[in-house]
């Protein structure tokens, strides 16, 4: 590596932005599984809920939410098992599947996402309660918007303090509430009672939708773990269990105010202060881990440390959280189509080529895997049927396939690199 291309790093690079976790900075079972908990635990999840509790009746409701569950933790699960058994960012594999240069696609399209959607994260939270307090939404916005990023700039180990504090708070006062709101409505027949006939591939495919973007960010979090085995057990339950309470939050909300946020039920049944720490708490976990993604992934485009990258993503997710909130969410939703395809591909290389993942010599570009993120992308959100997200994962695995087969005719090397 040349001087001009050797990234530039603080003294300690705690948080790892170019290499792998070594076995000393590994964390316990607790840890691990408490950031990915808080990464799930997203208002933005109970939105669908909210939907999905809406348009399904209660059984149906229950087959979309298990089996796409199934789906986001097998997707997400291998991927976790991934980061912890190489140690590696989600850039760092993409290096190996993409190539050194062909990473800053994948790269650049998570950065400009989770920035996107940590500006938005920032409006969830500043408008309900500007509203509640009744003061300007920009007060709220620059106060949470610098909590948010200092502590995604103090890195993994701040995120894992605030999930610490945050999850038990989420799913304590949340499920309170939930159930009170249950018995008070009539129970769950009840606010299932006016379903509007939504299919269940439909259910099943919103419930797939409402973290699979963010969750091809997984390894970020579990490279940290142990071992493999307790990074799949903590993914699989994040992405399982945390988001079915955060769906049926949103179930609930929906039925009993009209509104899709376990807030709105909290603040109806007298319990405004409990509703801003919910509140505040489920968006603060997801943004932590939104933003420490955006700074490794501009980390692997400029070769600059981590932490200055995050704090000028914070800035700019702060200063437009309110823009971005009301103008940019249709575009987020359709860049996030493009993230998928990355997750399906790295899976796919790392399946085929997994002794290449403990070299340290990547190719500089691999074009069908590239081709595999805008193909799969443009298939997961214009291809009218089946589910968007396995649609745009088979459509890109088939480029990534095509161009593999591809390379390996003109050179035979790459199908056994020893």
């Amino acid at each position: 590596m040349s001087e001009s291309t050797r990234p530039v790093v603080s003294a300690t690079d705690d948080d790892f932005s170019f290499e792998a976790v070594d076995a000393r900075n590994r964390r316990g079972f607790w840890a691990v599984g408490f950031v990915m908990l808080g990464f799930t635990f997203f208002s933005a999840s109970m939105s669908v809920g909210a939907k999905l509790g809406n348009g399904l009746d209660y059984t149906t409701y229950l087959w979309a939410v298990f089996l796409g569950g199934i789906i986001l933790a097998a997707y997400t699960g291998a991927l976790g098992y991934m980061g912890a058994k190489t140690g590696m960012n989600l850039d760092l594999l993409a290096q190996r599947a993409f190539g050194t240069k062909g990473s800053f696609l994948p790269s650049a399209l998570i950065s400009v996402t989770q920035m996107g959607w940590f500006g938005v994260g920032v409006a969830m939270f500043a408008h309900p309660t500007a509203e509640l307090l009744q003061i300007s939404p920009w007060f709220i916005v620059i106060v949470a918007g610098a909590l948010m990023t200092a502590s995604a700039y103090f890195g993994i180990k701040a995120i894992e303090v605030v999930s610490f504090i945050s999850v038990p708070l989420i799913a304590g006062l949340g499920t309170y509430s939930m159930f009170r709101a249950i018995d008070e409505g009539g129970g769950v027949d009840t606010i299932f009672a006016q379903s509007t006939g939504m299919t269940l591939i439909a259910g099943i495919g919103m419930v797939v939708g409402s973290f699979v973007s963010g969750g091809t960010a997984t390894p970020n979090f579990t490279r940290f773990a142990r071992n493999p085995v307790s990074a799949v057990i903590t993914t699989v339950v994040a992405f399982f269990l945390g988001n079915t309470l955060m769906f049926s939050f949103g179930a609930v909300g929906g039925a009993s105010t009209g509104q899709d946020d376990i807030f709105y039920v909290m603040i109806a049944q007298g319990l405004a202060i409990p509703a801003l720490i919910v509140l505040g708490a489920n968006i603060w976990t997801t943004n932590n881990n939104a933003l420490y993604t955006t700074g490794l992934g501009y980390a692997n485009i400029t070769k600059i440390d981590k932490k200055p990258l995050v704090l000028v993503a914070g800035i700019i997710g702060t200063v437009l959280a309110l823009w971005l909130y009301d103008n940019f969410v249709g575009w987020l939703s359709f860049l996030n189509a493009t993230l998928p395809p990355v997750g399906a591909i790295i899976i796919v290389d790392y399946i085929l080529d997994r002794r290449v993942y403990a070299q340290k010599v990547s190719p500089t570009l691999a074009p069908g895997a590239m081709i595999g993120i805008i193909a799969g992308g443009l298939a997961g959100w214009f291809i009218p049927v089946g589910i968007g997200a396995l649609n745009a994962m088979t459509v890109a695995v088939l480029c990534y396939l095509i161009g593999r087969r591809i390379r390996i005719d003109h050179d035979p090397v790459i199908a056994d690199p020893h």
